[in-house]
């Protein structure tokens, strides 16, 4: 006979509790990752209490409504993206470890959604829902009005968070899951430029007026339309804030019951993706399409594997994708404020170039295979040659686009020739430095962490990084000078130059680097293999 299903009302507490006990548990793990996690909730909290203070001292302000509405709906975005970028960050956040249970979906969705007030985000956000409601409620009419729209703007928060997980819940076990966990500093670098470049524009634009009309349009979308119920009871239209009341009630219902679908689909759909992992294998097409222009012999194979650990590895990828972003953020961003130049075309050169370094720490102790084909120093100078073709064949293109974009949108066409030339002398003296630090310090990526180096190598990735951009910039300095000679000098005719010319003096240093770290890699094989399989 089959076990009756808990009522709701007796699942609520017990899955409470279970949450509380995940977090006690995971606090007994080790010293480090409590003291991370007491030093993140201080901080957290500080910043919630500021907020929240800095929110009542808006409390009058005319633009008050606008910045309350837009930052309660800043905070549901966040609520809404972040199961994707952190699946790991809530061990409940995955029902299918309850798929076993007697539990129907009605009883569960009411359990879980409790838990999920559990914890330092739905606090922090607790504060900024109260300081807002508190920012614009004004009249006892107002009050009553944000005793009920904040609980319903919190719950609406959380209950994005937990359907956007379900609904996602394959997703975010598989592979493609773990490549979105690792591209969260991509989504908050890009998150930073674009509230820079927003906070610059509101700058020249006359401040917060200029959100108004954003503000009319979100105030009527859930859950922050639960705040612009309480902004709109203050002016006295109390008509329209319980319509928007309403919205924020019919906004959770939606995510309730869509909530609710996702279980009932994960519950009782088979999982295929061993079987969807098994058509991609049959449908692999090695040596087919543009696989098939790349030279033959050790160096096209080692190219094609250093572009397919580009393309299928969760860290490499998020590495070159996060170069390939921020480096073309940075000139075009620039370039719109009106502060940019065609130089800032070089950023993106040097944020691909850092790709040279580490090369064999990406292969972990896989490594081992790579090192039983080397046998010589022409072996270990043909792995790194083909390695940096890899990187040659993304960032040259790459390169060309940036400054091509850059200086179409300032109108400095004349400077793009020393530009290219410059970032074509700088991508070789990358190469060349990031060949001698592959070879001499080596370090581990662990594949099972959120870290990207392993613990106690965080020196030596220090050391390798800035240590070799450091020594690729002297190393460019007879091209940099070149160049201040020619603008100094007036020989502005000449200046076109430098695009050969830099071109050549890349191609040389990049030659001599790898000459300089064939033999050093040789000789180093065993500590390699130890320092990259560590951790």
């Amino acid at each position: 006979m089959t076990a009756p299903a808990p009522h709701a009302t007796a699942l609520t507490p017990l899955f409470v509790r279970l949450k509380l006990s995940l977090l006690r548990n995971g606090l007994r793990q080790s010293g480090g990752r409590r003291a991370a996690y007491i030093t993140s909730a201080v901080l957290a909290l500080l910043f919630a209490a500021l907020q929240l203070l800095g929110l009542i001292v808006l409390r009058g302000n005319e633009h008050a409504g606008t910045l309350t509405v837009l930052l309660v709906a800043l905070m549901a975005i966040g609520w809404t993206v972040m199961p994707l970028f952190f699946p790991s960050g809530d061990e409940t956040l995955d029902p299918t470890r309850l798929v076993m249970l007697p539990l129907r979906p009605r009883p569960l969705v009411g359990a879980l959604l409790a838990a999920s007030l559990v914890g330092i985000g739905p606090l922090f956000t607790l504060c900024l829902i109260l300081g807002s409601a508190i920012a614009v409620a004004h009249g006892p009419g107002a009050a009553v009005i944000a005793v009920l729209a904040v609980p319903l703007a919190l719950l609406g928060c959380v209950a994005l968070a937990r359907a956007v997980a379900t609904a996602n819940t394959r997703l975010l076990t598989s592979r493609k899951g773990r490549d979105l966990a690792v591209l969260s500093g991509l989504v908050i670098a890009v998150g930073i430029q674009f509230v820079n470049f927003g906070a610059q524009r509101l700058g020249r634009t006359g401040g917060l007026s200029a959100l108004d009309p954003v503000a009319h349009v979100v105030r009527w979308l859930p859950p922050a339309s639960a705040i612009g119920a309480v902004d709109s009871a203050s002016a006295g239209a109390y008509g329209r804030a319980v319509a928007q009341l309403l919205v924020a009630v019919a906004g959770l219902g939606l995510l309730l019951y869509a909530w609710q679908r996702s279980l009932v689909k994960l519950m009782t759909t088979p999982d295929g993706s061993t079987l969807q992992a098994a058509d991609a294998a049959r449908k692999d097409a090695s040596g087919k399409g543009l696989v098939a222009l790349l030279p033959e012999g050790r160096t096209g194979t080692v190219m094609l594997r250093t572009l397919r650990y580009a393309w299928r590895d969760p860290k490499t990828k998020a590495a070159w994708i996060t170069s390939l972003a921020i480096g073309l953020i940075v000139p075009v961003f620039n370039a719109l404020q009106g502060s940019g130049t065609v130089y800032f075309a070089c950023f993106a050169t040097g944020m691909l170039g850092m790709q040279m370094y580490n090369q064999f720490g990406q292969d972990t102790s896989a490594f081992w295979m790579v090192l039983l084909t080397i046998s010589s120093t022409r072996d270990a100078y043909l792995e790194l040659r083909a390695r940096a073709l890899a990187l040659l064949l993304v960032t040259l293109p790459y390169t060309l686009l940036v400054a091509a974009v850059t200086a179409g949108m300032l109108g400095d066409w004349a400077k793009l020739p020393e530009v290219v030339g410059l970032a074509l002398a700088l991508l070789g003296a990358m190469l060349a430095t990031g060949s001698v630090a592959s070879a001499t310090l080596a370090y581990s990526i662990p594949q099972d962490s959120r870290k990207n180096v392993a613990p106690g190598q965080g020196g030596i990735a220090f050391l390798s990084v800035l240590g070799g951009m450091a020594v690729s910039t002297l190393l460019c300095a007879p091209m940099i000078a070149l160049a201040i000679w020619l603008h100094v000098s007036a020989n502005h005719d000449a200046l076109w130059l430098l695009l050969p010319l830099g071109a050549a003096y890349g191609a040389l240093i990049s030659w001599l680097g790898l000459k300089a770290a064939a033999p050093r890699a040789a000789s180093r094989l065993p500590e390699i293999l130890t320092a990259v399989s560590t951790g």
